[in-house]
């Protein structure tokens, strides 16, 4: 039973991390056709997600201390139908506040799962850096297909169909899960599957304090870039988006479907080798890729974007395996609630920012320049992670394992 329970907990956490992508994304393709019925700018109408994107990091910080102190059965069911809720809701909005209030919903709904769900996922699962390659698997499923999901039903039906479907389908999932757990097919777990080894004090201080810079940073090269990208691809691949929603949507969900197997790589990457330096090899190899795509326009952006998303995708589970790796069991979902506080929270700033560059210079060529001088910040930034020879000190296991 234990075992069949770890199984359905984990397949629940992936696609909650699925979902809470979807629907954070949903609206970045979806303004591109509230331009004309709203009469506004892309800039005015984008950042009317900010609230939301700044809820989604920063309401993290409670629902992870929440999912440690309360229940993370209990926090997860609440995700999955206040999500559906929130959804459903933004789609019978007609105005723009009620747009800023649905959206901000979601956000604030959509935050219980990185910490929740993440650290949901880490207890019950043995090969940690294998588990969470697969997770960035699913939330990569879900930045591809938000884009094409919102397109198509914004084509074919009306954008707020682009709503409130997702929004039925997350409240069906909802119920599932109480199902579940009443027939007692999912139990709450409180304790590592397989635990690591305990790093000093000092160390996890160390990390914690390395890790805030470098996830706020990236942060905003994901809240920006993830926002940013339909108009990118409607405006740098004119020829294949052919002006429509789905076409832009098409783009993005082939961007982020390229990038999708990196999960699976980094995962894989982090448990055989030195997570430190993966984390730097693939943050600074981002550089040379935006700055080059500042000259770029047609086929050419869209591979420099997609090799970016690809190399970005490679670093998210390493980044997770370190936050794992150096914070006690206890206190996990909220140090999870911490990272996205930093990530999805203070990292939301990106979205007003590139709306302003986008309003002001009427391109993209100094957003890319950008991304290309944080990245490099957050590699420099990484060297203070402690090397692995200090941890092999502290785990035999991994002493004799002589890893590179």
């Amino acid at each position: 039973m234990k075992n069949s329970s770890a199984t359905l907990a984990i397949f629940f956490s992936q696609v909650g991390h699925s979902m809470s992508h979807i629907f954070m994304l949903l609206y970045p393709t979806v303004v591109l056709a509230l331009e004309k019925e709203f009469h506004q700018s892309y800039g005015e109408l984008l950042v009317l997600m900010t609230l939301g994107n700044v809820l989604f990091g920063v309401a993290a910080l409670p629902a992870g201390w929440l999912g440690d102190r309360w229940s993370t059965l209990g926090m997860m069911i609440i995700f999955f139908l206040g999500l559906g809720a929130s959804a459903i809701f933004t789609g019978c909005m007609s105005s723009t506040g009620g747009l800023v209030l649905g959206l901000a919903l979601i956000g604030l709904f959509a935050s219980i799962y990185h910490p929740v769900g993440m650290a949901w996922l880490v207890k019950n699962a043995e090969n940690k850096g294998r588990a969470l390659g697969i997770n960035g698997v699913f939330g990569s499923l879900g930045v591809a297909t938000a884009a094409l999901i919102a397109g198509v039903l914004t084509d074919i039906i009306n954008w707020r169909a682009a709503f409130i479907v997702p929004g039925v389908i997350a409240l069906l999932v909802g119920v599932a899960l109480i199902y579940c757990v009443r027939r007692g097919l999912v139990a709450e777990t409180f304790a590592d599957a397989k635990p690591f080894v305990k790093p000093p004090a000092s160390q996890m201080k160390r990390v914690f304090i390395v890790l805030s810079f470098t996830m706020l940073l990236n942060g905003v090269i994901y809240q920006s870039v993830t926002s940013a990208l339909p108009k990118i691809l409607a405006e740098g691949v004119p020829d294949l988006t052919g002006g429509t929603a789905t076409g832009a949507g098409a783009l993005v969900s082939f961007v982020y479907f390229c990038a999708m197997g990196a999960s699976l790589v980094g995962g894989y990457l982090s448990d055989r080798f030195s997570v430190k330096h993966l984390y730097i090899v693939t943050t600074l190899v981002q550089v040379p890729v935006y700055a080059i795509a500042a000259t770029l326009m047609h086929l050419p952006l869209l591979f420099a974007i997609t090799l970016a998303a690809v190399f970005n995708t490679i670093a998210v589970p390493t980044e997770n395996v370190l936050l794992t790796r150096y914070t006690p069991e206890r206190w996990r979902a909220t140090a999870f609630g911490a990272k996205f506080v930093l990530a999805l929270g203070l990292g939301a700033l990106g979205v007003p920012l590139v709306a302003y560059i986008r309003d002001t210079t009427g391109s993209f060529h100094a957003y890319y320049l950008l991304l290309a001088a944080i990245a490099f910040v957050i590699a420099v930034i990484a060297f203070g992670i402690p090397s692995e020879q200090m941890r092999r000190k502290l785990d035999p296991a991994l002493a004799a394992k002589a890893m590179p």
